[in-house]
């Protein structure tokens, strides 16, 4: 998270009216088949165990709910509705007791914005939370500093980083040698020599930062469950999933891979008129062309037309051109856009929910904001704000005596399409865990 604004209007964020009876046909049938869906998710889960934690953020068109992101190192801690920070507490023991059962200590092992005061609250939040799960915390830094480093927060709150010490197989810091590593840096820059090798477990595992995810497989898998989950409920997946394809390595620099992204844009952009048409949904498709790796909204563009791709300018050819930490993008996704039509506020700001999970478990969330963007663009961008989800009681059941638009029902289905998300994400772990 590298922007916080504060919006004094807590309001829940609002579906236009025009688009609340289909997303409550959606939502409506889901939680109609809550216990299909449970015992599904209970199954797939003890099959293929979750990741330590992760992150998904969703855009809900009313036709069409969906992740467009799954973070396996999630920031943004300090966002939550601290009112449910015990089932946070329940969540990180279980995850533990998965990763290490003799854990008593943890470690976490930051990305490198020590400038960020923003990520820093939410280090903090984290450390508090793993504290009052029962495990002594120390918070590293991959900064070659030599004694402890004080940051003074925002919050009033000050947080210490530590030099780490590697001793044979070991991380240590200050003579703390705990048993597990939490890793909170995504590794876009590559893998760490720090990391190779240890005897520690490392949750979660270094080979799932983005040196070596793609995205294209995360969604790939994704599609594979939303298919599987849909003929279960008898629910069309297209409501649920966004269509992605691939394009190979392209060159925006060099205005190689063009002609691909041109063929793919337009073939995206016809099956969405297609099945706008079926469903009778007045409304422009768009694609959204993203970094195969990477996170932080960098190297994304939308486009409505095929020919937007070709005879980019310079400066969008070096926007998409690298992400975060400079590295280069060499592999884009093609990906169906899904507009956000949520608003917060009395002047309508757009708004997407971003959901958080601890191993298996919904533990809260928040509305990413933006008064400078449009429903069709890119939230996760400078300028957001964040406003913790309104849960007057845990999202992890629904209410079906309540209306299906219920501030409850509505975020269990986001809370079951981010679990499937994250079911995603655990296939990929196994996978590369098998390999």
């Amino acid at each position: 998270m590298n922007a916080k604004l504060t919006l004094t209007d807590n309001s829940t964020p609002e579906l236009d009216a025009h688009y609340c009876g289909p997303l409550m046909m959606i939502e409506q049938h889901i939680i109609d088949n809550q216990r299909t869906i449970e015992a599904w998710f209970r199954e797939r889960f003890r099959e293929t165990p979750a990741p330590f934690y992760a992150s998904v953020d969703l855009r809900n068109a009313g036709y069409k709910l969906g992740p467009v992101d799954t973070n396996l190192f999630p920031a943004g801690f300090n966002n939550l509705n601290h009112s449910f920070d015990p089932l946070v507490v329940h969540a990180i023991q279980s995850a533990v007791e998965h990763a290490c059962p003799e854990a008593k200590g943890m470690l976490i092992i930051p990305e490198r914005h020590t400038r960020n005061l923003y990520y820093l609250e939410s280090l903090a939040t984290m450390a508090e939370l793993f504290e009052l799960a029962g495990f002594e915390t120390r918070i590293g830094s991959l900064e070659p500093i030599e004694e402890p480093v004080d940051f003074k927060l925002p919050s009033g709150r000050t947080l210490r980083q530590h030099p780490i010490e590697r001793i044979g197989n070991r991380l240590e810091v200050d003579g703390f040698s705990p048993c597990t590593i939490v890793l909170n840096n995504d590794l876009s820059a590559g893998q760490l020599p720090l990391l190779e090798g240890l005897e520690q477990q490392v949750v979660p595992p270094a080979a799932m930062g983005w040196w070596n995810r793609s995205k294209f497989t995360h969604f790939s898998e994704y599609q594979q469950l939303a298919e599987e989950l849909g003929a279960l409920i008898d629910l069309d997946p297209w409501h649920f999933a966004p269509m992605t394809y691939d394009c190979g390595e392209v060159d925006f620099k060099q205005r190689e891979g063009e002609n691909c992204l041109q063929r793919k844009v337009s073939d995206l952009l016809a099956a969405i008129q297609k099945k706008y048409d079926a469903l009778d949904i007045d409304e422009d498709p768009f694609v959204v062309i993203k970094a195969d790796a990477g996170t932080y909204g960098m190297g994304v563009m939308m486009v409505r037309s095929a020919d937007e791709v070709v005879g980019l300018n310079r400066k969008q050819r070096t926007r998409m051109s690298a992400s975060k930490d400079g590295q280069m993008i060499n592999r884009v996704i093609i990906q169906e856009g899904i507009y956000s039509f949520e608003r917060v506020g009395s002047d309508g700001h757009v708004a997407e929910p971003v959901l958080y999970m601890i191993d298996r478990h919904v533990v809260g969330g928040f509305y990413r904001v933006h008064t400078k963007k449009g429903d069709s663009e890119n939230l996760n961008s400078p300028g957001a704000a964040f406003i913790p989800l309104p849960f007057t009681q845990s999202c992890v059941t629904p209410a079906p005596s309540a209306p299906p638009d219920s501030d409850q029902n509505r975020l269990y289905c986001y809370g079951v399409i981010a679990r499937l998300a994250l079911l995603a994400a655990a296939k990929e772990q196994q996978k590369l865990e098998q390999a």
